[in-house]
């Protein structure tokens, strides 16, 4: 019999329906507690600390203690990946969950996947970035190129503290609602940062809806238009 990795394992665990909302709750990049996940999953506390238990220790999550409190936020970027790409396929294939509401319209439209800009206004700061030439595809690798470079420093973000950490500078994450890709790693994370650092966008932390101002959008798409 081949060795190789247990995705059945990591499937199983993703696969629960209370694992799965704790896990989807997770994506706003906000550590959570257990009594608040208990909640999103719609289970008692006890019953939410033996599934988070499970997903700690399938290292899908990053516990930490503080005060008297405990919180967990997903591992890492690449936690939050493979998820959004879940989320792409079931929506895809139309499985779509129920509990749809009037703010769904605006997590189509920007929304947060674990600290970076997705929906509609997420694959359009893609698109554009790409069509501009400051991103490139290099084999399977996304690349900032030295004039992308220039625009992120022009936009005043650090990029040698970017290039510093261990996260990806630049990779694409397939976004579930628009089945296109939009902008992820460290860089993604910079550019929904310093939106929120001008003013021009606010996230909502209890739904994930990134909600832009009326200057914000304007020069979201000043700076981002698709000709």
């Amino acid at each position: 019999m081949k060795e190789g990795p247990d995705i059945a394992h990591i499937a199983a665990l993703i696969g629960d329906p209370a694992r799965a909302n704790m896990l989807t709750a997770l994506m706003s990049g906000k550590a959570l507690t257990v009594s608040e996940l208990s909640e999103e999953a719609g289970v008692t506390i006890q019953t939410a600390s033996s599934h988070l238990s499970k997903l700690d220790a399938g290292g899908l999550l990053r516990p930490r203690k503080q005060g008297r409190h405990k919180y967990f936020s997903l591992a890492n970027d690449e936690v939050a990946h493979v998820l959004e790409g879940l989320m792409g396929l079931a929506a895809g294939s139309g499985h779509l969950r129920k509990r749809t509401g009037p703010k769904d319209i605006e997590l189509r439209k920007a929304r947060v996947c674990y600290n970076h800009l997705a929906g509609d206004m997420g694959t359009q700061l893609f698109d554009s970035l790409m069509a501009q030439g400051h991103l490139a595809i290099n084999g399977e690798d996304l690349i900032l190129t030295t004039t992308g470079a220039n625009f992120a420093t022009g936009f005043h973000i650090d990029l040698d503290s970017l290039r510093s950490n261990r996260t990806p500078l630049c990779r694409e994450c397939l976004d579930w609602s628009e089945r296109r890709s939009h902008l992820a790693g460290s860089l993604g994370r910079a550019f929904l940062s310093r939106f929120e650092d001008l003013s021009w966008a606010s996230r909502d932390q209890k739904t994930r809806v990134v909600t832009f101002s009326r200057i914000g959008a304007q020069e979201f798409e000043r700076l981002f238009a698709m000709k």
